[in-house]
């Protein structure tokens, strides 16, 4: 029975060259020059300070146009509204979601449910499998969830036929 998987995962790899790619961008701005400021990842969540409140929205600026180049999507990604004043840093931290959490998981099984495609859905830890008799039927899932508005970047990855 043909069936895939519906993940959400960054790689890591590409995040760290984004954010590699940030620093050196960081350090040839001229509006950055004689001010501490910088970008740091741990784990998933990247941490940007400067010493204004504006310079940290720039930072912030710098590191979504990163993510674009890089092929990063943002969307599933937790930023903080205001950054977060201490001492005389403001910094804003960016933390991105690894894996599809059960009230979301719930959300696209409906979706699809609704759509009246015939496939079955489960939910397996952090990943969703869709099952189906025919293979047209899964990519037509497929393109149904591509087409929603839904807020994680998701990948369809395991195509068994």
């Amino acid at each position: 029975m043909p069936s895939f998987d519906i993940v959400s995962e960054i790689d890591k790899v590409e995040l760290r060259n984004t954010v590699d790619n940030a620093n050196r961008e960081l350090t040839t701005r001229f509006d950055f020059r004689g001010v501490d400021a910088s970008i740091e990842l741990k784990e998933l969540t990247v941490t940007l300070k400067s010493e204004s409140d504006f310079q940290a929205r720039q930072l912030l600026d710098i590191l979504r146009n990163q993510c674009t180049k890089r092929g990063i999507s943002m969307a599933g990604a937790d930023i903080s509204d205001t950054p977060i004043h201490s001492g005389k840093t403001f910094s804003f931290l960016v933390t991105f979601k690894q894996g599809i959490d059960q009230p979301l998981a719930k959300e696209i099984i409906k979706l699809l449910k609704e759509s009246k495609i015939k496939v079955q859905s489960s939910i397996q830890g952090e990943k969703v499998r869709v099952t189906g008799k025919k293979r047209d039927d899964l990519q037509e899932a497929i393109a149904l969830l591509k087409k929603s508005d839904i807020e994680l970047p998701l990948q369809f990855e395991n195509f068994r036929d």
